[in-house]
């Protein structure tokens, strides 16, 4: 349901701006909606699991040990199946203007092309290894941001904070780390509308298109967020020490308590 959340609103926002030729919504609006859906779907479950929304971000928390093999399993099931139905649920809402959009032919290139809406294709002028550093780089920014917002042996945010903090940290990327690749940075908001779009209508093209770009967000976002909590365990967690009291506070607190 989280996932769901958050890929609904993003998908809306897209299929919106696409579908309304730009009279209904801009870039930015793009982001905001994608930050909004982040922040409802942490809010969605972030008591129940704490709210895996990315399935390279749960994977790292398997490699980590913080999360069992079955629990990451069930996450990434509940994941993709919340992203796919997101993307079905999105495509009925808005048939009718993908119909008249396109007159009946869905493409994933081309004028009418309207692949774009429900996942990331990289700009015409961006080579294969730029979009996978692309994804990558924002990856890191991703996870380094969410370490910080959270991290509760550090300075993190207020607790009440926290997903609206998440929210416009991916806004954030989106606003300056989008013009590449769309920022996937995530492989379940990326792969199940994928392949949503290849039975819906637009065909096997959603993988080929690209030199084959499906793979780089889901390996690319995988390895940048387990590079970005390396980054951070050596800049950040590996320097938090705790709290030592020095001997004479040691003594006050002694006068204090007698």
């Amino acid at each position: 349901l989280s996932l769901f959340l958050r890929k609904f609103f993003g998908l809306c926002s897209v299929a919106q701006v696409v579908l309304g030729k730009g009279n209904a919504g801009q870039y930015l609006s793009i982001n905001i909606a994608f930050g909004i859906g982040v922040t409802l779907g942490i809010h969605a479950a972030g008591k129940i699991s704490g709210a895996h929304l990315n399935a390279a971000i749960t994977v790292t928390q398997c490699v980590l040990g913080n999360l069992s093999l079955k629990a990451l399993i069930a996450y990434v099931i509940g994941q993709f199946l919340g992203s796919f139905l997101a993307a079905a649920t999105v495509f009925g809402l808005y048939y009718d203007a993908l119909y008249d959009y396109t007159n009946g032919s869905f493409t994933v290139k081309g004028p009418t092309a309207t692949a774009m809406i429900f996942a990331t294709y990289p700009a015409s002028n961006v080579s294969l290894q730029g979009a996978f550093f692309s994804e990558f780089i924002a990856t890191v920014m991703l996870i380094v941001g969410i370490l910080v917002i959270h991290d509760e042996k550090n300075n993190a945010a207020v607790k009440g904070a926290q997903p609206m903090l998440t929210g416009i940290l991916v806004m954030g990327i989106g606003l300056g780390m989008g013009l590449n690749t769309g920022y996937a940075i995530n492989p379940s908001r990326d792969l199940p509308p994928r392949i949503f779009t290849a039975i819906a209508g637009w065909g096997m093209e959603v993988f080929s298109a690209d030199h084959c770009w499906w793979w780089i967000p889901v390996t690319a976002p995988t390895l940048g967020s387990l590079f970005g909590v390396l980054l951070y365990k050596l800049f950040i967690e590996f320097h938090n020490q705790p709290d030592q009291e020095t001997e004479p506070e040691k003594d006050q607190a002694g006068t204090e308590a007698s």
